[in-house]
């Protein structure tokens, strides 16, 4: 008999949701329960806006006509059409259908949104859209169609037009009609009433998803980038000067002093260091030299989009908040804003770390390296060496930069001027994540290029964080001596980067020996 595996609870609307957890509870690792006091928390709540159709108060949404149609007065009797019209008519999204992951992040995000007690919101619908996160039946969500005011209108209707079976969804592996899974499984749709398809579509969960995935691979990089820089800071015998403790002291930003803290973690007892300790060269290139400024300010970009996400992802983003019979506010807590702006940053901090990787590769293939050939191979003229791997860094970055101007700088008004500001904070969301995806493409890139130098500094050797992190490199990339096909070897780059091998190996040897080079997990840099 199989022993069943006992997971960490998360108690929905109780809890503090981080971005680890929220991953987590996507991926399985922990289980996201409602505990009974939610149960009554929610439930009171529903009954109120039952109380509110009842006496025939005029209430947005509940049984008003929606933007502006908000002064159409709706019937008892049609109040809770009006929730099923609103979910079908608000269904416009265009596009490839979302990552799977994200569309299932959205939903966990919405349970704990709705599990505050303010949404008006059934029991039954919350348990219900808990259903399709435990059984992995994930609705089919399209990308484009948010303009991130009022939420994530589209996005969010389509995530939830399963309910009343509609829509598609991903079951067993295929994309299938929910009319069909409901018929397989014998179920039927969810019976809404008034208030809920509104509580369902008015939210941020398309943009803060999103945001969770970009946080995660963002900080997967930014660990990486300063492996891989000291690394290539090592190749070109870099001075160890610029991370100085008392130096950065002096300019006390978080980030900076992280970084150059690394940097002296991962260069400490290095042979390669005292080799050159007293030559002539009085300083090194920006690109060396300032490591800690340029990556230090993407981490503190990072950690303000992070903070900015723990707010909203422990927040009700819906429309109207019922507090009351008597208090029922039509609010904006839905406006994306406060998240859109530091999710452009984060792409623009995403886009400089790239930037500066590039400038390395470029610097190590300069002739003006002592002890490092030309283009980082021996034999040039028959061969090209690594001359071309940084054309591709170029168009990347170059592409990175085009993807920079801010989508929260714009705003087109819709809804016939009722909703005349939106944030287009989906739209940056999506575009970071463009950036960030070809960021770990410049950095498995610079991988490749760090670990060809570092292997010319051969017999010295680097501290033992790095010679660690350059073996495993060379389990899966060998030393070039000639040309050969490099999008392989960029291919396996990309591939080591994504995984996390490094990160979690370098941890590994850190503890080994007693080296303190602490877990970002647990950290302020940290997603946990």
């Amino acid at each position: 008999m199989q022993k069943e595996i006992s997971l960490l609870e998360f108690h929905y609307g109780e809890d503090t949701m981080t971005i680890g957890r929220a991953l987590n509870l996507a991926r399985g690792i922990e289980k996201g329960i409602i505990t009974d006091s939610v149960r009554v928390k929610v439930q009171k709540n529903r009954e109120v806006v039952e109380a509110i159709v009842h006496k025939q108060k005029r209430v947005y949404g509940i049984n008003t006509g929606f933007g502006p149609l908000c002064t159409t007065l709706i019937g008892e009797e049609d109040t809770k059409k009006l929730q099923y019209n609103l979910l079908m008519s608000h269904s416009v999204g265009v596009g490839n259908s979302i990552d799977k992951e994200i569309a299932c992040l959205m939903m966990i995000l919405k349970v704990h949104a709705l599990c505050k007690g303010y949404s008006g919101i059934a029991v039954e619908t919350v348990e219900r859209i808990l259903w399709h996160i435990e059984n992995n039946v994930i609705p089919c969500v399209p990308e484009q169609g948010s303009v991130g005011a009022s939420g994530d209108l589209a996005p969010l209707a389509h995530l939830f037009l399963p309910l009343i079976g509609m829509g598609k969804v991903w079951h067993q592996g295929q994309i299938k009609p929910m009319s069909e899974v409901l018929q397989i499984l014998d179920m039927q749709p969810v019976d809404l009433g008034p208030k809920e398809g509104l509580a369902l579509i008015n939210g941020t969960q398309f943009m803060s998803a999103h945001a969770v995935i970009l946080l995660e691979k963002l900080q997967n990089c930014l660990d990486h980038a300063d492996i891989i820089a000291a690394m290539n800071h090592e190749a070109m015998m870099g001075s160890v000067k610029c991370f100085d403790e008392e130096l950065h002291n002096l300019r006390p930003y978080s980030g900076s002093i992280y970084v150059a803290q690394r940097m002296r973690k991962l260069l400490n007892h290095s042979e390669i260091v005292t080799s050159h300790k007293n030559c002539l060269r009085v300083q090194d290139p920006y690109s060396l030299r300032c490591i800690p400024q340029v990556h230090g300010a993407s981490r503190n970009a990072w950690l303000h989009l992070k903070e900015t996400i723990l707010i909203e992802i422990n927040s009700v983003t819906d429309n109207p908040i019922i507090f009351s019979e008597d208090k029922t506010i039509s609010g904006g807590l839905f406006h994306g804003q406060p998240i859109a702006m530091p999710i452009d940053y984060a792409g623009l901090a995403a886009a400089e770390l790239g930037n500066i990787s590039d400038r390395r590769i470029y610097l190590s293939m300069m002739e003006s390296v002592p002890g490092l050939p030309k283009l980082l191979m021996k034999h040039t003229g028959l061969n090209s060496g690594f001359m071309i791997l940084q054309y591709t860094t170029a168009a990347l970055v170059s592409e990175n930069k085009t993807l920079c101007f801010p989508a929260s700088a714009d705003s087109i008004p819709t809804s016939l001027g009722q909703e005349d500001h939106v944030s287009m904070g989906s739209i940056g969301v999506r575009k970071s994540l463009v950036i960030v995806n070809n960021l770990e493409k410049i950095l498995a890139i610079e991988l490749l290029t760090a670990a060809q130098g570092f292997d010319f500094r051969k017999p010295l050797k680097s501290g033992i964080l790095l010679e660690e992190t350059h073996h495993l490199i060379r389990e899966h990339i060998t030393f070039a001596e000639t040309d050969r096909v490099f999008s392989d070897d960029i291919e396996q780059a990309i591939a080591l980067v994504q995984s996390k091998v490094i990160i979690k190996h370098l941890h590994h040897i850190a503890k080994k020996h007693r080296i303190d080079f602490k877990n970002e997990e647990h950290e302020l840099f940290g997603i946990y």
